[in-house]
């Protein structure tokens, strides 16, 4: 049997001939966009030695990517022999959290789960004191069937909706054993995630979901016991996944809100949350307006020709400064892989400062890509993925801000959140109009969700549903003003 080394975690996979390799590195974190159907490049891997057959459509997509013949795409893979291939290109960035936050104390241990549809991360927590006291990370499994939540929409109406909900559940009751490891038990879980990933926890029917109006009747709090999820846990501690807000805006942004305290203040705030979708919130304690945008994921780096989500190797920022060019690659790595969604609107915002791009979006070289650093390009395609999603969220900042307090000017302040937001350069975002704020009055809020989740643990659910109350979501799509907002933002 053909065995898989994997370097440098320095592990070995003994697996069948003809194995598909999709099913092999979807465990160590590899990224499969487009679900596996060999139409975004985003999973390929490196031959250290070996080798791995190709018929003829894989060659002429890595032909179409222009990789070197020791690449592969994995999702086009089965392994016929023994192969060594590359995989510390993989580390994802997984966003925790440490930050302070108000509390009751309360007897008992909790544990807060962000559900992402990336990643996934947990921390058992010491009611009485808040004290972390351990935390676990991990990649979402359904990750191979796609990088964004369309995708598994897609899969779950028209596949297999029960796969997903196992493979789901199975991760985060892995996550808490980690958590727990004999030492502790639980007495409460909470969970938040969008409402993709709520649905396919629970074990909803996504068909809504699905088509227009895009909304669920099953998008409230769900109460769960250890038995209801076939888990193995002392103590019989409670398990929620808090409610949605309303079509795709989840309890992660209803968490977001909680931790940003824009829930409790008179200030007008905004929440800004780029995912795999973009949500947006604005408001404060009287009222507060939500709504998804159709950005699509190009912040994250899907549908980018050179694009990656923020892991090792992703070209994170670059700048000009006296006119020499810099820029940082996380992981401190010389292996350049690819560009995440803060370098790209840094490229961008360069490309337009340089006169390479105009402001309409148009590269004024003539041609179908530029060079951005040696070794790394953009395309026209690439562009226009840009201008899509930072259109959307600009319209849907625009229109949301309108309607609560007048305009973006009465925005006290700004908070934008998760790994996008960590590496995000204010003034890259403010350059290209995504987010038309004075760098003062924005706010990195890293890993809001889990924070949120959280501060949960210390709530009630009728204290949770007061706030509910409070927010009201809006559909950006039939807004009278949505089409001709979006077309003028647009612009850069």
């Amino acid at each position: 049997m053909p065995i898989i080394y994997l370097k440098p975690l320095n592990q070995s996979i003994e697996v069948s001939k003809g194995t598909p390799l999709i099913d092999v590195l979807n465990e160590f974190a590899v990224a499969f966009p487009c679900g596996g159907r060999g139409t975004c490049g985003g999973c390929k891997v490196r031959i250290l030695d070996g080798s791995i057959p190709v018929d003829p459509g894989h060659q002429k997509r890595l032909d179409e990517l222009g990789l070197s013949n020791d690449w592969r795409l994995a999702c086009l893979s089965r392994v016929e022999a023994d192969v060594t291939l590359l995989v510390d290109q993989w580390r994802h960035l997984i966003l925790a959290d440490q930050s302070d936050f108000e509390f009751e104390p309360r007897p008992g241990t909790g544990i807060a789960v962000d559900v992402g549809t990336t990643t996934l991360v947990a921390q058992l927590i010491d009611l009485q004191t808040a004290e972390i006291k351990a935390a676990a990370t991990d990649v979402n499994p359904q990750s191979r069937f796609g990088a964004d939540i369309m995708s598994r929409v897609e899969y779950a109406v028209r596949q297999d909706s029960a796969l997903l909900t196992r493979l789901i559940r199975a991760k985060v009751y892995d996550l808490i054993l980690r958590l727990l490891e004999q030492k502790y038990t639980a007495d409460r879980i909470v969970l938040v995630g969008n409402t993709v990933m709520h649905h396919l926890f629970c074990g909803y029917d996504l068909s809504p979901l699905s088509m227009y109006p895009f909304e669920s009747p099953h998008s409230g709090q769900v109460n769960l016991t250890p038995e209801d999820l076939d888990w193995q846990l002392e103590g019989d501690p409670t398990i929620a996944f808090m409610a949605c807000i309303g079509g795709f805006v989840g309890s992660d942004i209803l968490a977001g809100i909680l931790a940003s305290g824009m829930h409790k203040s008179n200030a007008i705030s905004c929440l800004i949350d780029l995912g795999t979708n973009g949500e947006i919130a604005v408001g404060n304690r009287k009222k507060i307006l939500c709504a998804s945008t159709a950005a699509g994921p190009a912040f994250e780096g899907i549908n980018i020709s050179c694009g990656m989500q923020a892991a090792t190797g992703a070209l994170a920022s670059l700048q000009f400064k006296d006119e020499q060019l810099t820029y940082h690659v996380i992981g401190d790595t010389d292996s350049l892989r690819g560009i995440c969604g803060s370098g790209l609107l840094d490229a961008v915002s360069g490309l337009l400062e340089s006169g390479q791009l105009d402001e309409w979006g148009q590269l004024t070289n003539g041609q179908d890509r530029v060079e951005v650093i040696p070794g790394l390009s953009l395309t026209q395609n690439d562009i226009r993925q840009v201008q899509l999603a930072k259109g959307a969220v600009a319209a849907g900042l625009q229109i949301l801000s309108g309607k609560r307090c007048g305009s973006l000017d009465a925005v006290d302040q700004f908070y934008i959140a998760g790994a996008f937001g960590n590496y995000l350069n204010l003034n890259s975002a403010r350059r290209i109009g995504l987010v038309d704020a004075e760098p003062d009055r924005v706010r990195t809020l890293g890993n809001s969700a889990l924070l949120g989740a959280k501060i949960m643990l210390y709530m009630e659910e009728a204290q949770i549903q007061s706030i509910l109350h409070a927010i009201q979501h809006l559909s950006l799509e039939t807004d009278a003003d949505f089409q001709e907002t979006f077309a003028m933002k647009m612009l850069f």
